[in-house]
């Protein structure tokens, strides 16, 4: 590694302070990557990092489901149906405070899956168990910290159209429904199982330090008071559909020139789309079960599409370019040797990277289209599978994520519970990496 290379490490560590003493995020990775390239003395790695932005900025890979489920997240907010489906799963826990704690994880676990976004989700759930933690006398820091484990530990890998997955298989040509299926599940549960007991465990202890508060910060009217069933069934008609429209199930099969131009185009490219018209398919559902709010679907529809480019696909773009500067500076290629002469750490270095980075960003989706190609080529070399590392990268993004003190998710989190993000992070930070080290462990055993 060369003077470039230092100089991009050098910048990496002005970025992360930056980030740390609370500069847009965006602006410092944006600007962090041209001054790599610029260090090159080389125009034509500037000019990279611009046509990786341009070409980010309009990849339908992530502009149509990233916006698409964001603006399916908005409409089901609009409707009411997310609180049905909350209510639903809230409902055996109001009588067992014990487990109110792992409940309300694996509530927020449950309904990432569907709503893909981890900010929606804490929209979704937090003004039902927010108030129905604090009513059974938990602090706020431990609501929020169970909120923000919950929805942001990783849930929505488990949906076929989550764009990380889109990443790895436009690289391995797998698709994302056997990702999940063969590969994303057995990692996804450990991780989540892990983390939701230790944080359990770990909450009898910050109970017994907590100042009693007085009663719960959010109080909303608009929450129902009886589930209905319908309503509830509303926020898994997208992930339905495309589990029935591919492998094993192959219940429906949807006209390629229902969403392609020319049918011959790409695999790839029809099932983004296939996303995209999930999440219409939903919308329309939502309109059907909610007759009196319809007319505003379509309109927060796109409110929500724009929500999701300007606050999702504008990170994965800036991230990107960091990513692609920082591998033209030759970090990427010293990785592989380093994992060329060292094998063994190819696993946890595919976990605890993408975590590193993803802290740094706030975006799970970001990392893992910006550093999955910086463990691909490494693991086809050592003939190690590719997609099980796209796994671990992954979850790692995920793990990272949640404990980014400029994730969208986290601040969101913090101020449904009047508490400060970094008291969250501290609280979520060793769940986490215990768990993440139990996933790293057991994959090098190659027991999941």
């Amino acid at each position: 590694m060369g003077f470039e290379g230092f100089a991009a490490l050098i910048v990496t560590a002005i970025a992360i302070l930056l980030v740390v003493r609370g500069w847009d995020v965006r602006l410092v990775l944006l600007a962090a990557a041209f001054t790599i390239a610029g260090f090159s003395g080389d125009a034509s790695k500037i000019a990279f990092v611009l046509q990786t932005f341009l070409s980010t900025f309009s990849n339908e890979k992530f502009v149509v489901p990233i916006c698409s489920a964001m603006g399916f997240a908005y409409v089901l907010r609009h409707t009411g149906c997310e609180r049905h489906l909350v209510l639903l799963l809230v409902k055996p826990l109001r009588s067992a405070r014990i487990f109110l704690v792992p409940g309300v994880i694996a509530i927020g676990f449950v309904v990432n899956i569907p709503v893909i976004s981890q900010a929606s989700t804490a929209v979704c759930i937090g003004p039902v168990v927010v108030p129905l933690m604090r009513a059974a006398g938990y602090s706020l820091p431990t609501i929020g910290a169970c909120l923000l484990l919950g929805v942001s530990v990783g849930g929505e890998l488990l949906n076929p159209g989550a764009p990380e997955l889109l990443t790895v298989a436009e690289r391995t040509k797998v698709p994302t429904k056997v990702q999940v299926e063969e590969y994303i599940l057995p990692v996804i549960l450990v991780q989540f199982a892990v983390a939701a007991v230790i944080c359990w465990a770990l909450s009898f202890w910050w109970e017994r330090q907590a100042i009693p508060l007085s009663g719960p910060k959010i109080k909303d009217d608009s929450t129902p008071s009886r589930v209905n069933l319908l309503k509830a069934m509303v926020p898994v008609v997208p992930l339905a559909l495309l589990f029935m429209t591919g492998p094993p199930f192959n219940l429906v099969e949807i006209p390629r020139n229902w969403v392609l131009a020319v049918p011959k185009e790409s695999e790839a490219l029809f099932n983004t789309r296939l996303i995209g018209l999930a999440m219409l398919v939903g919308v329309l559902a939502a309109a059907l079960a909610s007759p009196g709010r319809a007319r505003g679907c379509i309109k927060q529809f796109f409110e929500g599409a724009g929500y999701g480019f300007a606050n999702v696909v504008s990170l994965i773009v800036v991230a990107n370019c960091f990513g692609k500067a920082i591998e033209n500076a030759g970090l990427a290629a010293a990785l592989g040797r380093w994992i060329e002469h060292s094998p063994q750490l190819l696993e946890p270095l595919a976990a605890f990277v993408p975590l590193a980075f993803a802290a740094l960003c706030g975006s799970g989706m970001a990392t893992t289209q910006s550093l999955y190609g910086f463990f691909h080529d490494p693991a086809k070399a050592l003939q190690v599978n590719e997609v099980a590392i796209g796994a671990l990268v992954s979850v790692g993004s995920a793990a990272g994520r949640t404990m980014s003190p400029v994730a969208a998710v986290t601040l969101l989190c913090a101020t449904m519970t009047d508490t400060n993000p970094f008291t969250l992070i501290k609280r979520v930070a060793m769940p986490l990496l215990l768990a993440m080290t139990v996933v790293v462990a057991l994959r090098m055993a190659r027991a999941i």
